[in-house]
């Protein structure tokens, strides 16, 4: 077996929701469900990465990311903003004030900004 085998079998079983390549564009409610499992699979990475694991901390930032780059493509607004919302979820598990803030400002359903509030009041100080 070369290295070029060994590679591909630690590739396999390393391989994270947020790296895996998504064949073809998502409608809504399959980028709102990727988007879910993303946040899901990566809650471990954000408390890590709260307590500067930088291991997790890289995680963390790549999940967030494609987990942003996915919910800019959700066109029906209050999906999206639901979407963005479980980033924001994310992003202050991991102590990461300053994206949740942007993401935040970009939710546009009051009551979702209302229930983020709530939930995070450290996030408008």
């Amino acid at each position: 077996m070369g290295g070029g085998a060994m590679k591909w079998f630690a590739r396999q079983n390393a391989a994270d929701i947020w790296d895996e390549t998504i064949e073809g564009p998502l409608g809504d409610i399959e980028a709102a469900a990727r988007i879910r499992a993303i946040c899901e699979a990566a809650a471990t990475s954000a408390a890590g990465s709260a307590r500067n694991d930088k291991r997790e901390s890289g995680r963390y930032e790549r999940a967030a990311k494609v987990a942003m780059e996915i919910a800019m493509k959700i066109s029906d607004g209050l999906m999206r903003d639901d979407a963005v919302h479980r980033i924001v979820d994310l992003c202050m598990m991991a102590n990461d004030l300053k994206t949740a803030q942007i993401l935040f400002r970009a939710i546009h359903a009051s009551w979702i900004r209302e229930t983020i509030q709530r939930d995070h009041p450290t996030l408008l100080q």
